[in-house]
């Protein structure tokens, strides 16, 4: 195995021998800005609690194995791909975002059904403008740090891109559009005279529906599921998770990094491109 070591910052070299020296490496390389392999390394106990203690991220990846290797990458968008949840930003415009947030991390962390959890936050906002969603859009969605880099990286590879989210199509049509992925699935709201009612159109994309789009998806291309990548932080993306070959806790709940192939606790998107350098 290889082992990818990650930071946001300078790894001094005491602490790349030191993980060397634990993992049995035969030797280090720099792959990235902050990001060194290890060749033919070893599970050892001491290495994840040496990397949280330091604030490094750490993968072994099968010696071989690179970017090229796959063919889609399908990511969770709230919290994953952009930096807010939309939900609660939106609750904001309407003075509720402690009452909305207060239940989106419930949902996260799987305390509360996740369609149950949408039913009763999308209801609080009732009544509140259209205009709100696109003020949420231009004035608070951030890409998470290495987004770019990360989508740049994939289309060079011809990777598809699927953005699959118990979100809203408004914010997911619009990512789309403007990053060039391939595929985007999400809820709708229901809006009538320029106001939300309170309800979703349809049936609810819950994390049933994330997985299904995802083999969906994956049967489409005709890929295999080693082939895919699924990537995101909450209780209602493991069973995506689990329709993909490789797993990808992005600075998720506890309960998704223990079940994950892979988590990236510290660095940014381009964290994934590095895994398979």
């Amino acid at each position: 195995m290889n082992l990818i070591i990650q930071s946001l910052h300078d790894i001094p070299a005491s602490h790349l021998d030191r993980i060397a020296s634990l993992s049995l490496a035969s030797r280090i390389e720099q792959v990235a800005t902050h990001a060194y392999r290890l060749r033919e390394a070893k599970p050892h106990d001491g290495v994840p609690m040496f990397c949280y203690e330091h604030q490094l991220d750490y993968g072994f990846v099968r010696a071989g194995q690179h970017i090229s290797d796959f063919g889609l990458v399908v990511m969770d968008m709230d919290s994953t791909l952009i930096s807010i949840e939309c939900i609660d930003e939106i609750a904001d415009m309407q003075g509720i975002k402690p009452q909305v947030s207060e239940i989106t991390e419930a949902a996260m962390r799987g305390e509360i059904d996740f369609a149950e959890s949408l039913r009763r936050r999308v209801a609080l906002l009732e009544g509140l403008e259209e205009s709100a969603l696109q003020r949420v859009y231009d004035e608070r969605l951030q890409l998470n740090p290495g987004a770019e880099l990360m989508l740049a990286e994939l289309n060079k590879h011809g990777i598809k891109t699927l953005l699959v989210s118990g979100g809203f199509t408004f914010f997911t049509e619009r990512l789309k559009a403007r990053l060039g992925l391939d595929f985007a699935h999400a809820n709708t709201l229901e809006i009538v005279d320029g106001r939300l009612t309170g309800q979703v159109l349809g049936d609810i994309l819950d994390a049933q529906a994330k997985a299904d789009w995802l083999t969906h998806i994956r049967g489409e291309l005709e890929l295999r599921p080693e082939q895919v990548i699924a990537m995101g932080d909450g209780a209602n993306d493991l069973k995506m998770m689990a329709e993909a070959g490789t797993g990808i806790a992005y600075h998720a709940k506890p309960i998704v990094r223990t079940q994950a192939t892979f988590a990236l606790n510290f660095v940014g998107l381009n964290g994934l491109v590095n895994l398979f350098a």
